[in-house]
């Protein structure tokens, strides 16, 4: 049994060790696929989710009525949402939920440039580690790349957005009418940071779904780059 188990470890050891050497030396074995095809290949998929899926949550009710990125209240303020719900204010409640969705939709816009230089600084080690990664690398690429400038540019939209969908009068209503119900501890929250952080869970979700559609239905691969390119993974 343990000779048994130790062959079984070097053929694991040995297997490793080949698939290794053939993702290392991938685009230079026969392929018919260049290194720059390549970095391009995955260029065109983070391009197309941006274009695809990205757009879609800038539009009317583009997060409201998307059950995926759909911003709710967070975990200290649902009390509030049930407050309000039980003594028959659940269509204000409602409302407050709306204008936040709202504010994520309008920040989204500011995202398209600050994607299009990610993308465009892609080099092809970043493209090869992408495609041997797993089904969401493209997006965790972008995500490491662009978080930080994309929290900066939605916070102060967000903000502003606040008081243009009429957010800001909506929850202090809300709040007025919540820190009004007896037996209840006032809040005085502010949901700018929240709504900013759950608008680019979002944005990085949506991309996520276009990056595995790609990777895992050939008809969604719709120019012959991308099926050259995404071929290697399968």
């Amino acid at each position: 049994m343990k000779r048994f188990l130790a062959l079984f470890l070097l053929f694991q050891c040995y297997a490793c060790s080949e698939l290794q050497t053939i993702a290392e030396n991938m685009p230079n074995q026969g392929y018919g696929i260049s290194e720059t095809e390549i970095a391009n290949g995955l260029k065109q998929a983070l391009d197309k989710g941006i274009d695809e899926q990205v757009s879609k949550l800038t539009a009317t009710n583009g997060f409201y009525r998307n059950e995926m990125v759909k911003i709710l209240l967070p975990e200290e303020l649902q009390k509030v949402e049930q407050g309000l719900r039980d003594i028959g204010l659940g269509s204000l409640a409602d409302e407050g939920i709306m204008a936040l969705n709202r504010a994520a939709e309008d920040a989204v816009k500011e995202a398209t440039p600050i994607f299009v230089n990610a993308v465009q600084e892609m080099t092809f080690t970043d493209a090869k580690n992408i495609l041997l990664g797993a089904d969401n690398s493209a997006t965790q690429y972008l995500e490491n790349k662009t978080s930080s400038a994309l929290y900066n540019k939605f916070n102060p939209v967000i903000k502003n957005s606040f008081a243009k969908v009429g957010a800001d009068q909506i929850w202090n209503n809300i709040i007025t009418r919540y820190n009004s119900i007896p037996l209840t501890q006032n809040v005085n929250p502010d949901l700018t940071d929240y709504v900013t952080q759950e608008a680019l869970d979002g944005v990085f979700t949506m991309i996520a779904v276009e990056e595995k559609e790609i990777r895992t239905n050939i008809n969604s691969r719709t120019t012959d780059l991308l099926k050259r390119v995404f071929a290697l993974q399968d």
